[in-house]
């Protein structure tokens, strides 16, 4: 969205382009700490796909609604704390959304089970996104509400 706003694109290339980029950079951040251990790229692929491609989709879904139903959010600009707090509140909201997705999926052996197989680890402390998401949660909801 930042991107897109920056360049001055309209609205619907703009969620196109955030789309393209949630993808990208959802499947790299599975995919690093696999490569970084020496797995081949023909290995760590397909399981990047099985594990993150159905979460990000959930994601983008609720993301990109949520900043398209705030009047003005997404033309409300860099400098501004709707443009910034819609962003935050509705990223926060799709990740709560895409946590039972991912629960299912993980349940059925499938989504990051299929990293977990591998025995490779990699991302941040769950105590950390955790508190990200609330930050950006209530961040979010305190510039939503007072607009």
């Amino acid at each position: 969205m930042a991107i897109g706003t920056t360049l001055g694109l309209d609205n619907w290339p703009t969620v196109a382009l955030s789309i393209v980029l949630a993808f990208v950079l959802g499947y790299a951040l599975t995919s690093l700490p696999l490569l970084r251990a020496g797995m081949a790229l023909a290995a760590v692929a397909p399981i990047a796909l099985a594990s993150d491609t159905l979460s990000i989709a959930t994601m983008e879904v609720v993301d990109n609604a949520i900043v398209l139903a705030v009047p003005g959010a997404i033309d409300a600009g860099l400098g501004t704390l709707l443009f910034w707090g819609s962003l935050s509140f509705a990223l926060a909201v799709a990740f709560v959304v895409a946590v039972p997705v991912n629960r299912w999926l993980i349940g059925r052996g499938k989504g990051h089970a299929a990293v977990h197989r591998t025995g490779i680890h990699g991302g941040p402390d769950t105590r950390i996104v955790g508190a990200v998401v609330a930050v950006a949660f209530v961040f979010g909801s305190a510039v939503l509400l007072t607009q």
